[in-house]
């Protein structure tokens, strides 16, 4: 059984989840869900970032401590990924001790390398971002576009401008490591411009301290985007000997929001080569969900609040439109007419209608019993001939295409329901309805990593349970003659 790594970026806690939170996650969720399928040995990691002077910040505001305001915080996170049928295999928070132990440990062998050495910065930092800019970056944030405060302060750096060369080998050796391909460009961007040593240490409270070996200066704290990056080390046991580490890196693929590429292309990396440790397979960079063609940000007021969706539509309809309405690496619009449209044309029209329809034809012409199975023919062919080109769609991270792969076979089934009209009396009914269970049986399959919910209640309402959920279910013909089906509510309700 061949291993499959995959991890999320770990969320801020300075403010409440959002859509664009849900969108990374639901999507490595639904990864996650179909390599297990495969049987692939799967772990999927999150969790939350929860140092730096924001949180510091906000829990002054709030009058509480920054380990309340990092507990609730996590929390929110932690009951929005159950609410949305979100089963990482890991849910990591950097107050862990155990991480703290790996950063420390980190720090100290980079010191020891000459990675990371004493200096003092000087120049224009971010509070809002918690960013150090570029010489050549200005004194704007090119993030949040706020004017920045020039500081100068005593810090450690790490040796980024050593890794230059290396990195830019390492990505002409491996392009598909970069995706989607559009990133590459602005990463060779980066990397055909001087890269400057980074500052890894701040004067922040809130923070890691240095190890007690390098600890000369009890107010620096390590910088939180060194710190979270090793989350992807400490999640899976680096430095333990009887842990999951060896078996487990590197990691398959990274998915992040396009806002942090520098992060993960050119600063991550490095990390990794300093330590001598094979770089990830693969690392995604996905789009933007826009409102009204701009970024969402709670001063614009128009932030998606994704539990008003999912208690509106339901969680599989928010799960659903996400990877659906626009290909992964692209910038999308979500608004609620567009919601709308795709619930009830994909899902209530297509989907929900197909199961409802033939359904209730094997309740009422054969009392409630699947019939005896015939030649599956044309649809069988169908379904059988979509099975490999869902796997390559998400092996390739295309969300969007796997799902116009599945709609294709549910546009099969309903043309061939209309076709082989199985209420006529005078038609051979049962091989009909049979083919009709089967193909539904195997749609619930593979839809079960974007729909979990909807996947079980097709399973459920045909009385096939007990039938294999994993690859040994990814065949025709399981569905056995008899099962009984049972009476339901449409999977989807159609909207007004």
């Amino acid at each position: 059984m061949s291993k499959y790594y995959l991890t999320t970026p770990i969320y801020y806690v300075n403010a409440q989840p959002h859509i664009g939170h849900v969108y990374t996650t639901v999507a490595a969720d639904a990864l996650a869900r179909w390599f297990r399928l495969q049987g692939r040995e799967v772990f999927f990691l999150t969790g939350t970032d929860e140092h730096g002077s924001k949180i510091e910040n906000a829990a002054r505001e709030a009058g509480i401590s920054p380990g309340e305001m990092a507990d609730r915080m996590s929390k929110n996170f932690r009951d929005l990924w159950v609410a949305m049928e979100i089963k990482p295999d890991r849910f990591i928070r950097t107050t862990e001790p155990e991480h703290q132990r790996v950063v420390q440990r980190v720090f100290l062998e980079l010191s020891a390398r000459g990675d990371i050495y004493p200096g003092v910065y000087e120049g224009y930092y971010c509070f809002a971002c918690e960013a150090f800019l570029t010489p050549s970056q200005g004194s704007l944030c090119p993030d949040c576009g706020r004017e920045t405060e020039k500081i100068s302060e005593p810090t450690y750096f790490f040796r980024l401008s050593r890794y230059q060369e290396p990195i830019r080998a390492y990505f002409q050796a491996h392009p598909e490591m970069i995706q989607p391909e559009r990133a590459r460009e602005e990463v060779s961007n980066l990397l055909n411009q001087p890269l400057p040593d980074v500052s890894c240490t701040r004067r922040c409270a809130w923070g890691i301290p240095l190890p007690a070996e390098m600890a000369a200066d009890p107010e620096l704290t390590i910088y939180v985007w060194f710190d979270a990056l090793l989350n992807y080390l400490s999640g899976v046991d680096y430095g333990q000997e009887d842990g999951r580490f060896k078996k487990t890196w590197p990691p398959d693929i990274q998915l992040l929001g396009k806002d942090i590429i520098r992060f993960h292309y050119i600063i991550w990396p490095a990390l990794l080569l300093a330590l001598g440790l094979p770089l990830p397979e693969k690392l995604f960079a996905h789009g933007w969900w826009l409102s009204g063609g701009e970024k969402m940000s709670k001063s614009r007021g128009n932030v998606v609040e994704p539990m008003e969706f999912a208690r509106t539509y339901g969680v599989d309809a928010l799960r659903y439109f996400l990877l659906a309405e626009v290909p992964f690496g692209l910038d999308g619009d979500f608004n609620e007419a567009a919601f709308r449209k795709r619930y009830n044309s994909d899902l209530a029209n297509d989907l929900g209608n197909l199961v409802h329809r033939f359904a209730h034809l094997i309740r009422t012409r054969h009392q409630g019993r699947v019939p005896e199975a015939g030649d599956g023919g044309r649809l069988a062919e169908k379904v059988l001939a979509a099975l490999p080109q869902l796997d390559e769609r998400m092996a390739a991270v295309d969300f969007f295409g796997f799902l116009e792969t599945a709609r294709t076979v549910v546009t099969a089934a309903n043309h061939y329901l209309d076709e082989t009209a199985p209420w006529r009396p005078e038609n051979n009914s049962g091989p009909v309805l049979y083919n009709l269970a089967e193909t539904a049986r195997l749609l619930s399959l593979c839809l079960e990593p974007v729909m979990p919910r909807t996947s079980g209640l097709i399973r459920s309402r045909l009385g096939l349970e007990k039938l294999p959920a994993d690859s040994n279910g990814l065949r025709w013909g399981l569905t056995p003659a008899g099962a009984a089906v049972g009476e339901g509510a449409p999977l989807f309700p159609r909207l007004k």
